[in-house]
C-alpha cells in the first residue's frame, strides 16, 4: 500500500512539472531572431592594450556578456577572449573549456600546464586541451592574449569529459616562416587574403588548432586592401603589428564595386582587440608604409564541422 500511495503522489507531480516549461509558438516569430528582438546580435567592440601598460599581474576577460543576454564573461556566445598581463611574477588562468589559446604579444617568459613546461616569447602561441590550468611566469614585463570556449560550454551545461588534443606549441619562427611562403608563392601573390591556417594534426576534416577554435596569422601588405568577406563565425581579431592607417571596414550590405557599403571602421593598434560579428562583410585596409599583421581567433572549428561557416567573398573571389 505505501508504495501505491507513493506512485499515485508522485506521477501527477512529474508530469505537472513538465508541463509548465512547454510552450508552443508559430514558426515565423523565430525565423529570424536577431530581427525580431528575441536574442542579441553580437556587438562591434574594441578593447584597448592601455591594460598591458599598468603594474602587477591580472587578467582582464574582455566581457560582452551583458549586451549578448548571456552568462559572463563571454565576448561572442561561445568564445571568451582575456588580456593576461605578467608583471614580475606569476599568474594563475583556469578555465572550464575545452580548448584554451595563448598568444604572447610581448616579453619572455614560461608556462606550467598539463605537467610540462613551456618556454615562450613574443609572438609563440600555447594551445591547451581540457583540465589545461596553467601557472604563466615572467621575470619581466610580459602580456598574453588568452581565448577559450568556456562559454560554450556554459550554454550547453557540460564540462569536459576528456582532452580531445596534446598541449600544442606554435612558435613564432615557424608561424612567420610558413606565412612568407605562402606570401611569396605564385598561388599567394594572387590571393584575397595571405595568411597561414594553424592546424593540428588530430582535426585533419576541419584544418584547424582545436576541434572548436580557428586560429590564423595573417599579414597585410602594406598599401593594399583585402577586399570585403564573412563567415558565420565571430572573429575575435587581434592586431600583432601594425603602423597607423591599418583598418578594418565592417557592414552588412555592399556597393556597386563590391565594397562595404555604410560601413563601422575599426582602427588598428597594436596589441588591441576587435570584435567582427558573424555573417557581416569586413575588409582590411593598409595606408601607412609598413606591412601589418593580425591574428583573428575564432569559432570556426565548430563552423566548420557543423558545415556552417560559409566563407564568401565579395565579387565571387
Amino acid at each position: 500500500m505505501h508504495l501505491v500511495e507513493v506512485e499515485s503522489l508522485v506521477a501527477p507531480t512529474l508530469h505537472q512539472a513538465s508541463s509548465e516549461q512547454a510552450r508552443f509558438f508559430d514558426y515565423r516569430s523565430a525565423a529570424n531572431p536577431q530581427q525580431s528582438g528575441l536574442i542579441a546580435s553580437v556587438p562591434f567592440r574594441s578593447f584597448s592594450p592601455d591594460f598591458f601598460d599598468q603594474t602587477g599581474c591580472d587578467v582582464l576577460p574582455l566581457d560582452l556578456s551583458e549586451q549578448l543576454g548571456c552568462s559572463g564573461p563571454a565576448t561572442g556566445p561561445s568564445l571568451c577572449a582575456n588580456f593576461v598581463r605578467l608583471d614580475r611574477g606569476e599568474q594563475r588562468t583556469s578555465a572550464i573549456a575545452t580548448s584554451q589559446l595563448f598568444f604572447i604579444t610581448n616579453g619572455e617568459g614560461e608556462t606550467q600546464a598539463c605537467g610540462q613546461t613551456f618556454q615562450w616569447s613574443k609572438g609563440d602561441m600555447l594551445v591547451l586541451p581540457a583540465g589545461g590550468d596553467a601557472i604563466h611566469t615572467t621575470h619581466k614585463k610580459a602580456g598574453l592574449y588568452w581565448v577559450h570556449d568556456a562559454p560554450l560550454l556554459r550554454y550547453l551545461g557540460v564540462e569536459p569529459a576528456q582532452a580531445r588534443f596534446e598541449p600544442s606549441f606554435y612558435s613564432h619562427r615557424d608561424s612567420k616562416r610558413h606565412l612568407e611562403a605562402i606570401a611569396n608563392s605564385p598561388n599567394g601573390a594572387r590571393a584575397n587574403r595571405v595568411s597561414v591556417l594553424l592546424g593540428n594534426s588530430n582535426f585533419p576534416q576541419t584544418r584547424t588548432i582545436t576541434h572548436t577554435l580557428w586560429a590564423m596569422l595573417g599579414i597585410l601588405p602594406a598599401g593594399q586592401i583585402q577586399r570585403p568577406h564573412r563567415h558565420q563565425s565571430i572573429a575575435l581579431d587581434f592586431a600583432v603589428d601594425c603602423q597607423p592607417g591599418c583598418y578594418t571596414m565592417i557592414g552588412t550590405k555592399l556597393d556597386a564595386n563590391g565594397m562595404i557599403l555604410n560601413g563601422h571602421r575599426e582602427d588598428w593598434v597594436p596589441g588591441a582587440a576587435f570584435v567582427t560579428p558573424p555573417g557581416y562583410w569586413h575588409s582590411h585596409h593598409n595606408e601607412s608604409g609598413e606591412d601589418a599583421y593580425v591574428l583573428p581567433i575564432q569559432d570556426a572549428g565548430l563552423h566548420t564541422y557543423l558545415r556552417t561557416l560559409d566563407i564568401a567573398f565579395s565579387g565571387g573571389n
